[in-house]
């Protein structure tokens, strides 16, 4: 727990909710284990979606569709969402959950490994969400980057590893040291890119929210 727990208990208190469906999709992925965005994060997505008003989004890390579905019900604007998922048996479940919610239209699911999903995607995205393999996001970044619009926003979920993050890597478990490492130089990379500006938030598990810039603001 990044932020003391009594205070997220009050801030999610506040929340409002969601759509039916979202909810009813929340309660399954919560009853089977499936991590799903947190109620913080989710309360924060919707905002960033109200101020951008993207109309092309690009989401790594799709598990059973409940980001998507958010984004796309919570969108102001019409949009058009492309995730991507390589886990099989979560593939279905949220192709499903997309019937489910009659936004088969208006999002497309790309089945296979990110890495090499990335490179054959080419049209600019106004709004990158990533909340895949956290280990991962460093090898992401330049695709990401290149696909990122001049004036697109990139949220990347579950940066701080509960904290972790700030800890020695001797300190950190050993099966958790590569990820430590990776995630330490992706958020490196992130904050200092000279055509980004970023801002590091203990929201939920961390995030991060980048756009370009120009010039570097300093």
């Amino acid at each position: 727990m990044i932020v003391d727990e009594r205070l997220v208990t009050y801030i999610n208190s506040l929340d409002t909710g969601n759509t039916e469906i979202l909810d009813r999709i929340e309660k399954e992925a919560i009853e089977t284990y499936v991590p799903i965005i947190r109620k913080e994060m989710q309360q924060y997505l919707k905002l960033l979606l109200s101020i951008k008003k993207p109309e092309k989004i690009l989401e790594v890390g799709t598990a059973v569709g409940f980001s998507a579905l958010l984004m796309a019900e919570c969108n102001p604007v019409p949009c058009h969402i492309t995730t991507i998922e390589n886990y099989e048996k979560r593939i279905p479940l949220a192709r499903e959950n997309f019937r489910r919610a009659g936004k088969e239209s208006q999002i497309t699911l790309l089945e296979g490994d990110a890495a090499d999903i990335l490179k054959t995607l080419e049209e600019p995205y106004d709004f990158i969400f990533m909340d895949a393999a956290k280990g991962q996001y460093i090898h992401f970044l330049p695709d990401i980057l290149r696909l990122l619009a001049k004036d697109g926003i990139l949220v990347s979920d579950n940066v701080l590893q509960d904290g972790d993050i700030i800890e020695s890597r001797f300190i950190v478990t050993r099966r958790n040291r590569t990820i430590h490492k990776r995630m330490r130089d992706y958020l490196y990379e992130l904050t200092h890119n000279e055509e980004l500006i970023t801002s590091v938030l203990p929201i939920g598990d961390g995030i991060t929210v980048s756009t370009r810039i120009s010039p570097k603001c300093t």
